[in-house]
């Protein structure tokens, strides 16, 4: 293509872009409508315009950081653009009498309304107006938006001339008799309404995901992803795998250790996974329960009939916050045993580090916690037969077959058990884990204090200061969550940086920590320990913090903007509390006005602390305005479906699934190969 090279064609490869063809399914994940110019005199904060106008002033301020700050009016009004990165050129670019056109999102700022960071061009002359709705793609780092614009629109050219005929280059491997069931357009047609909105397109169809276009584009994938995991079960299916019949009776052993009970719901998941792992088939079931159902428990039982059975397991998490939890946690359980559990993350020092992995290698040590440096080069096990993973549902089809082919050994694969802390619809768990048997655990040990949840306007924002500082005095910890909302990653960062330093000023007596996703992995960890050693009392973070942090000390939670968030992702920020014995509480900050859909999820998550029914209610609620797909709510990621709001098509997806399956096998592979990028591995089905 022209004008990319090796360094942007590596760029695009982290998008998923191989091939030109690949360009036409990185798909928009908004629209912004640029096809007519605002009055600055009318500009409303808060929403998104496109506005011209002539440079007056620019100059270069001082106002706790260095920054570009120009001035523009159209005879209706002046308008601050601010820039907090900027060069030279840049600065002289917008020198006095210069006509903008710019776009981005209005504020209120000390000298009136102001754009931070537009996007903007040189207007010479009278030039035309855009006419269809401008794309907003999927971020990658050192590639713009208007590049990847141009780009996109190179791929799209041949589509525009072709239509769906041959020449387009764009095969569409769905069999006609499916689709033609189904009353949706033909591929080419989908992605050309996609990438180019026509200026009559509504918005809020579009930012619904409810226009035919994007259902087309939503089935297809869905049909791919069900396809992948159906044929990863079969495969499965044929496999070998240790049986662990547990000679030792170590899991009884263990069991009877602990300090409580299981609760009913653990010791029928627990019955179901023992059955499992008895087989010599592999299992590959998903422990699927609530925050703080006690779904470590189980997984600690199932490591016992490994070990018992003279085999060696391993716990993966996402975080090594996390590993170092699930470590701690082991060791407690099976120290006592006698049997030892080896940490294996990119912050153990190098010389425990080589032990570890001699020990583990030699089958010395049974039991292995890590991160997914777990499963790294150089890394061996002696024999490996339960491979235990936290959340890594979230990671999709590809990571789960790398994670099978792994695990190989002496022709035998392990057993996996994924956990899983996100509630989903069994309906949903049909498609989004085809691969899996599901084990639910639906009950809270005895004990736990529900957390009281309180929705207050941001104007009462002091008032939830002053809580914050009670409960620290007190000699309780807090988070402060701002969820990244702003599509410039830099003002994300800025962002959770300048509430946190606003933080620390109005709480001199209060010692606080900052934690976001842009941060060192060690300089990350180092904050969290901070707080959970007790060395910090408020933490200030992104949803970083979503999954998996265990601080029985946090009483009180308070999330900023909480109308943006998916009621899924609530519920698990929500579950970072209420850990211990104390009562908790969870303020939700919301910045009015509020659309029916936010009220209605406000109302939701204070109403109920189920997360079965909070997953229900998301599904009823999908609808206008919701700004989380499934990456967010910690399903499978996927580019343009969601399974949530996409329910409907379910059904259909199973049905032509299985109409593939025996009568197009040869098509599953470039489907998979397309969406997904494992083709290769399903083209042999027949």
């Amino acid at each position: 293509m022209r004008g990319v090279g090796a360094a942007l064609a590596e760029r695009l490869r982290r998008l998923g872009v191989e091939q030109v063809q690949d360009l036409l399914f990185v798909l928009p994940q908004r629209y912004e409508d640029r096809t007519r110019i605002a009055a600055i005199g009318s500009l409303v904060p808060g929403t998104r315009a496109s506005v011209e106008g002539e440079v007056q002033l620019t100059e270069v301020a001082f106002r706790g950081r260095r920054q570009l700050l120009s001035r523009i009016s159209d005879g209706s009004g002046f308008l601050t653009l601010r820039f907090f990165h900027f060069s030279a050129a840049q600065q002289s670019g917008l020198a006095r009498g210069t006509r903008l056109r710019c776009f981005g999102e209005v504020r209120r700022g000390p000298f009136g309304p102001e754009i931070i960071h537009p996007e903007y061009r040189r207007v010479l002359g009278s030039d035309a107006l855009e006419e269809t709705l401008t794309p907003v793609y999927p971020a990658t780092e050192g590639l713009t938006q208007g590049r990847l614009r141009a780009l996109i629109g190179q791929a799209l050219d041949p589509l525009e001339t072709a239509g769906d005929r041959q020449g387009s280059g764009i095969v569409d491997w769905v069999p006609p008799e499916l689709l033609s069931t189904l009353e949706l357009p033909a591929l080419g047609e989908a992605l050309r309404y996609v990438h180019r909105p026509p200026r009559s397109a509504h918005l809020d169809e579009l930012a619904r995901g409810r226009h035919p276009a994007q259902r087309r584009l939503a089935f297809e994938e869905l049909l791919a992803h069900h396809l992948c995991l159906k044929l990863l079960k079969r495969s499965v299916q044929s496999d070998e795998a240790w049986p662990l019949g547990d000679p030792a009776s170590l899991a009884a052993r263990l069991l009877e250790s602990l300090p409580f009970a299981l609760t009913a719901a653990q010791r029928r998941a627990f019955r179901e996974v023992h059955t499992d792992l008895r087989q010599n088939r592999p299992m590959v079931r998903l422990l699927q329960g609530d925050v703080g159902c006690g779904k470590t428990v189980v997984a600690a039982a199932a490591v016992a009939l490994a070990v018992g059975s003279g085999c060696q397991a391993a716990l993966m998490a996402p975080t090594e916050l996390l590993a170092e939890q699930h470590w701690r946690s082991l060791c407690d359980w099976f120290q006592p045993l006698g049997i030892p559990v080896a940490r294996i993350s990119g912050s153990v020092p190098a010389r425990t580090r080589r032990s570890a992995l001699a020990t583990i290698a030699s089958g010395e040590v049974p039991i292995a916690v890590g991160t997914h440096a777990l499963f790294q080069e150089g890394i061996s096990f002696d024999r490996l037969a339960l491979i235990i993973v936290d959340e890594q549902h979230r990671f999709g089809v590809q990571q789960r077959l790398k994670l099978q082919e792994k695990g190989l050994r002496e022709g035998r694969f392990p057993h996996q058990l994924i956990m899983t802390a996100t509630p989903i619809p069994r309906t949903l768990a049909m498609t989004a884990y085809a691969d899996l048997d599901i084990s639910v655990i639906d009950e809270l040990p005895p004990g736990r204090t529900p957390v009281q949840t309180v929705v207050m306007p941001e104007q009462r924002r002091q008032q939830v200061v002053q809580r914050i500082l009670g409960a620290c005095r007190s000699g309780a910890q807090a988070y402060w969550v701002c969820p990244l909302i702003d599509e410039s990653e830099e003002l994300r960062y800025q962002a959770v940086e300048e509430t946190a330093a606003a933080l620390a000023e109005a709480l001199p007596d209060v010692r606080v920590g900052l934690v976001h996703g842009r941060q060192p992995p060690a300089e990350k960890e180092r904050a969290m320990a901070a707080f959970k050693s007790g060395k910090t009392q408020l933490l200030v973070a992104t949803t970083v913090i979503e999954v998996g942090v265990d601080v029985p000390n946090a009483t009180l939670m308070v999330i900023e903007n909480a109308e943006h968030l998916g009621l899924a992702q609530l519920h698990q920020l929500r579950g970072r509390v209420g850990r211990g014995s104390d009562v908790s509480t969870c303020v939700l900050l919301y910045r009015a006005p509020l659309s029916a859909l936010a009220r209605e999820r406000l109302k939701a998550i204070r109403e109920t602390a189920d997360g079965f029914e909070i997953a229900r209610r998301d599904l009823t609620l999908r609808g206008p305005g919701e700004l989380l797909g499934t990456r967010q709510t910690g399903l499978a990621q996927l580019r343009v479906a969601d399974l949530m709001r996409d329910a409907d098509l379910l059904p259909r997806v199973q049905a032509a699934a299985d109409r593939m399956l025996e009568s197009h096998p040869e098509r599953i592979g470039p489907l998979a190969a397309r969406w997904i990028g494992t083709g290769e591995r399903y083209g042999r089905v027949g």
